[in-house]
């Protein structure tokens, strides 16, 4: 019999079906030999808790789930827990495991465990902390911090298009002035033209007048030197210098300094890239975006209004120069080390959608310039104009991603760069000194389009010199030149480089290519890069270290 006082059929050898319990009451399940389970207990035992907790005798977290006591701080029920986290009492949970063996498993979660996973707890009381209104105040908060630093720069990106405007603003009120003297002036009535009047207006130049360059402030850029490539970002009224980490230890790699044109100190450094810059570029679009190219194989764009990199092209080869395309802001160019030239879709950061292949050496770009669509009558075409030692070549731009090559009738083997003005559509090329020519020559070339005889032949893109300015006999850096609008005229043209072997910054007259003055630099001049801001013309030059500063006037 058993020990209910039942018998059990001859044969039938009862076998515990379930985990035994050690609790105050004995109970356990045996299974009868015709495969049926009946449940033995003492009478008590049906009116006991089921051993599963429900889910509000969880949130208490004060009873062992095995035996529904509550646990101690002491002794043999003292509270302790698996390393599934479930918590009971210490005699309770040995048994469990003890009596389940080696396939024992957590009563809460069935997760497998043994008896060395038991592990003691020091606590006094326990009690579950509801943090969920915590956790959403702080979701909350988040949101908000989100949002606020969304509207800051908003609203400073609206401070600064709105001093955009009022100089503008101010500008155009300067105009009406004048030309309310124009017509007040006797012979000029309204059957004038307004366009001759306009023509007197922005093409007039008194010889009397002409202005100059002035020293205005040296700004220290990099105390161990290392600066290489300049830039004049717009919107925020600052220049950009590259230059190597002030702090090799904490920020290793090179970015730029930050040195503002309004009270012309610099103000920050921003890190970028991991090896030398080696070119500087804005878009015309007023959002602030910089464009970089370093050694490093890549081209990154950083926002100046949160001073981040927002975004990085690897380029697999190491970047001389870059620039922007300035019919399409959606598109960058990148020169790289080995002649090509890739084209990359700010709008797809996968990979670059062009590659314009060298059409002779594979020199390294040392310089990329864009030439904007439709700025002249005699040079409509948009496109690219890449240079290298070997020469250059303008890759026309047909559509979209479509280029066509026109090779440019350069001196080859000694070209080191070539800056353009987009408006005259003139280029500035700068040949090294050589054996035949022992000094540094800047030619001032004027791009043309050659018509389309018949359907079968292409047009041909091409240039020719218009102006020649001779510099000293040294050029042992890839030194950047200038060509611009004079800030005395309309109509005139400066032309700046810089002199190795005098230190110094020839200002040439475009026109009559006559010398205009010498700027002292101290240092072999990397960089030239003019500017306007608060009304005021300015040209600003890089060496080594320092930051140069001419105010023309």
């Amino acid at each position: 019999p058993d020990i209910t006082g039942n018998s059990v059929a001859c044969g039938h050898k009862p076998t515990v079906a379930g985990p035994l319990l050690f609790t105050d009451e004995l109970r356990f399940c045996l299974t009868r030999g015709d495969g049926q389970i009946r449940v033995v207990s003492d009478p008590l035992a049906s009116s006991a808790p089921a051993l599963r907790l429900s889910q509000g005798d969880e949130g208490e977290g004060e009873t062992c789930s095995i035996c529904f006591e509550p646990w101690t701080t002491s002794g043999e029920h003292r509270l302790s827990t698996l390393r599934c986290g479930h918590l009971f009492g210490y005699t309770c949970i040995a048994r469990w495991v003890k009596g389940q063996g080696q396939g024992a498993r957590c009563p809460q979660c069935n997760k497998k465990t043994k008896r060395t996973d038991i592990i003691l707890l020091y606590a006094r009381k326990l009690r579950a902390l509801d943090n969920t209104e915590q956790e959403s105040m702080k979701r909350s908060l988040e949101q908000e911090h989100s949002l606020r630093r969304k509207a800051e720069l908003e609203s400073a990106q609206c401070r600064l298009q709105l001093q955009v405007m009022t100089d503008e603003c101010g500008e155009l009120h300067k105009q009406l002035q004048e030309l309310k003297t124009l017509m007040a002036q006797p012979g000029c009535g309204p059957s004038q033209s307004s366009a001759a009047s306009l023509s007197g207006l922005f093409q007039r130049q008194d010889s009397t007048q002409v202005g100059h360059y002035v020293f205005s402030k040296a700004v220290l850029v990099s105390q161990v030197g290392g600066c290489r490539v300049l830039s004049y970002c717009e919107p925020l009224s600052c220049l950009l210098a590259s230059q190597p980490s002030p702090h090799t230890s904490l920020v290793p790699g090179c970015g730029v300094k930050k040195v503002s044109t309004l009270n012309l100190k610099a103000c920050q450094y921003i890190p970028i890239h991991v090896k030398q810059i080696r070119g500087l570029a804005f878009n015309r679009q007023a959002d602030s975006l910089l464009l970089s190219a370093a050694l490093d194989n890549t081209i990154k764009l950083t926002s100046l209004m949160t001073n981040t990199v927002v975004q990085t092209y690897n380029t697999g080869k190491p970047v001389w120069s870059c620039c922007w395309c300035l019919d399409n802001n959606n598109y960058v160019y990148a020169g790289l080390s080995n002649g090509s030239v890739l084209v990359y879709d700010t709008r797809d950061t996968s990979t670059h959608v062009q590659e314009l292949q060298p059409l002779r050496s594979r020199c390294p770009v040392a310089s990329l310039s864009y030439v904007p669509r439709a700025a002249s009558s005699s040079f409509p075409c948009g496109g690219l104009i890449a240079g290298s030692l070997d020469g250059g070549c303008f890759w026309e731009q047909v559509d979209g991603t479509t280029y066509r090559p026109h090779m440019l009738p350069l001196e080859t083997g000694g070209c080191t760069d070539i800056q353009v003005q987009p408006e005259s559509r003139h280029c500035l090329v700068t040949y090294r000194p050589g054996r035949s020519k022992p000094s540094l020559r800047c030619v001032l070339m004027e791009l043309n389009r050659t018509p389309q005889q018949d359907a079968a032949q292409e047009p041909s893109c091409s240039c020719y010199p218009v102006q020649t300015f001779s510099a000293g006999s040294s050029c042992k850096l890839l030194t950047k030149n200038a060509v611009f609008r004079s800030p005395a005229g309309e109509g005139s043209t400066l032309v700046c480089a810089g002199d190795e072997a005098t230190n110094s910054i020839m200002v040439w007259d475009a026109g009559s290519g006559s010398l205009i003055q010498k700027l002292s630099a101290d240092l072999p001049v990397l960089d030239i890069c003019p500017f306007e801001v608060n009304q005021g013309s300015y040209l600003a030059s890089l060496t080594e270290k320092m930051l140069k500063i001419y105010k023309w006037e």
